[in-house]
């Protein structure tokens, strides 16, 4: 039995194949787990399986890679029905080779874990997976790697394209700030490494002390994602005349205990960026097996939430006024994780600021060493409608030219929608002429489908030849629904 350290000295080789044109046959294990801390599982809880199932649009690409068999793990079965209409977006002569290659792995359980810790527990499961390899080159997608994905791996006997575990730190808050200054990158001002109410009042009066007109700062937990370990504090807040430090202690000591406990690990404290106009784009960089570094995209990020710092759905690409930037951006931090030995798909996340000048300026927030919810949506683009993305330029360019925009989220969500069922939303998409069209290379693209039963939410990508067209397909689909929901 190979160590994982020995597994992925053979990733480059089977992450070769998986290419339009390879002939040699291979297996690709797309593992959703969510190996996240205790809180943030917990926050989501009930909504785990439909998560998993946003990556079932990885699927799309058996059409394109014809010597790939594509294997789907997941602790609740997606309805055929949702099977069906995945196989249904792609072109009419390679749906049936498509679906044939696909093939789920369930692992029924409930609780509240990664489908990886799930997996682990039932090793009549890893001996099957892995006698259907039938010694076939196999590597494994995941959404992030912990020490539970690297068992996975090593009871499979099979690489990982993702971070080692031990790298798992360049991902912190902390870590990633020390990154950026030396990879050359602009960041807010504040301070890393905060493990104390003390240090967060102490970092947040120094930032005010070095720039009075500061509105506020954002303490941010190091091990964090989503935006869940965020909390801001505005200083317009602050009662009369008292000190900043003391009034920072104040509400720092009032945060909840587990937030509390979470801090003694880490955090930092950053100046709150703010603008004219403010927008908060990402840029995502895939990091190959050689060392290799590519810009894939970039994307405007949808915030929301009491303090807007919850990520719910995103606009691709960025900003033509800073996405040329954001890409170079990209490719540095890029190259020193390359060198510190990360691989795999990652983001950064960045604050974009106008001044009163009309100048936009960009700040590094942080690294996101997995897979997040740009990904998907990207995913979704780059199967149907091929092409390339144009770091310089900040545009999605396919095959034939023409140019792309999208709006996605994973948060279209209505009270009135529980309970109805996917194959009722697949239909209303379809009936109003909103379904992605592979002639046009246009249309609507749905996941996370099994959220309907749970709060009545589910996920798309409306993909446009321009910006407008896009919008527009995001905005008829809601009306679509809401259609189908008052007749349901």
């Amino acid at each position: 039995m190979k160590t994982f350290e020995e597994l992925q000295v053979d990733l480059g080789s089977v992450w070769s194949l998986n290419r339009p044109g390879s002939d040699v046959d291979h297996v690709v294990v797309v593992l959703p787990s969510f190996s996240l801390g205790e809180n943030l599982l917990s926050h989501y809880a009930a909504r785990i399986p439909a998560l998993e199932h946003r990556y079932l649009v990885t699927s799309l690409m058996l059409h394109r890679i014809e010597a790939c068999e594509l294997i789907f793990l997941t602790c609740q079965a997606p309805g055929r029905r949702v099977l069906d209409y995945y196989a249904s977006l792609l072109p009419w002569s390679r749906r049936d080779s498509a679906r044939a290659r696909f093939r789920l792995a369930v692992v029924p359980d409930d609780s509240v874990r990664a489908i990886a810790a799930k997996l682990l527990d039932r090793p009549d499961l890893i001996g099957a997976l892995r006698e259907s390899f039938a010694g076939r080159p196999t590597f494994i997608e995941p959404w992030n790697v912990t020490d539970r994905e690297v068992q996975v791996a090593e009871r499979l006997q099979v690489p990982i394209d993702g971070t080692a575990p031990d790298l798992w730190h360049l991902g912190f808050k902390s870590s990633g700030r020390r990154l950026f200054k030396e990879a050359g990158v602009p960041v807010p001002a504040g301070r890393e490494d905060i493990c104390t109410v003390d240090g967060m009042a102490a970092a947040a009066t120094e930032i005010r002390g070095q720039d009075p007109t500061a509105t506020g700062v954002v303490v941010k937990l190091d091990n964090s994602a989503a935006g869940d370990g965020n909390v801001v504090l505005q200083f317009g807040e602050l009662d009369g005349g008292a000190a900043t430090r003391e009034w920072i202690a104040t509400r720092g000591a009032a945060l909840p205990d587990w937030y509390l406990r979470d801090l003694s690990s880490g955090a930092v404290v950053e100046e709150l960026i703010t603008g004219t106009h403010f927008a908060s784009p990402s840029v995502q960089v895939e990091l190959s097996p050689f060392g290799e570094v590519r810009v894939i995209a970039t994307h405007e990020q949808i915030l929301s939430g009491d303090t807007g710092q919850v990520y719910t759905g995103c606009r691709f690409p960025a900003g033509p006024a800073y996405a040329p930037e954001l890409a170079r951006h990209g490719q540095a931090i890029g190259k020193v994780l390359a060198h510190r030995g990360v691989i795999g798909r990652l983001s950064v996340d960045f604050a974009a600021a106008q001044t009163d000048t009309g100048e936009w300026q960009l700040y590094a927030l942080e690294i996101n060493l997995r897979k997040g919810g740009t990904t998907h949506p990207y995913v979704v683009l780059s199967h149907l409608v091929p092409g390339h993305y144009d770091a310089d330029a900040g545009s999605w360019r396919a095959t034939d030219g023409t140019p792309r925009w999208y709006w996605a989220t994973d948060n279209l969500v209505d009270e009135s929608w529980l309970g109805i069922t996917p194959a009722g939303v697949i239909g209303a998409v379809a009936t109003a002429g909103l379904q992605f069209d592979a002639r046009t290379g246009t249309g609507v693209v749905l996941h996370m489908l099994s959220c309907l039963a749970i709060d009545g939410r589910f996920g798309l990508t409306a993909i446009g030849r321009t910006p407008e067209q896009a919008a527009d397909l995001y905005e008829r689909t809601s009306a679509a629904v809401h259609r189908h929901a008052r007749r349901a």
